[in-house]
């Protein structure tokens, strides 16, 4: 299964739930390695990198700083290569 099919799964979830979400585009404006979707429900911050299964184990060293920052700051940072991934955070809380 490719990235872009796990990232829309995410998203979709995301809408069904009413959780505030915006995808992040990467480009030449855009800082290097910032995760792929930002989401804010129930006053917690959440940013999710999404990878295709079995690559979280391929996150470059910006993302690593990314999430480093993320988690220092009281947000919470998720590499997720499935849709289960998210909706353990979500239902969790």
């Amino acid at each position: 299964m490719r990235e872009k099919v796990i990232e829309n799964k995410i998203k979709d979830y995301l809408t069904s739930k009413g959780i505030y979400h915006f995808k992040i585009h990467g480009d030449s404006f855009v800082k290097p390695g910032l995760p792929d979707i930002v989401c804010c429900w129930n006053g917690k911050f959440l940013a999710i990198e999404v990878k295709r299964p079995g690559a979280k184990n391929e996150q470059s060293e910006q993302q690593k700083i990314h999430e480093k920052n993320i988690l220092k700051s009281g947000g919470i940072y998720l590499l997720a290569d499935n849709l289960d991934d998210v909706k353990n955070i979500i239902e969790k809380e």
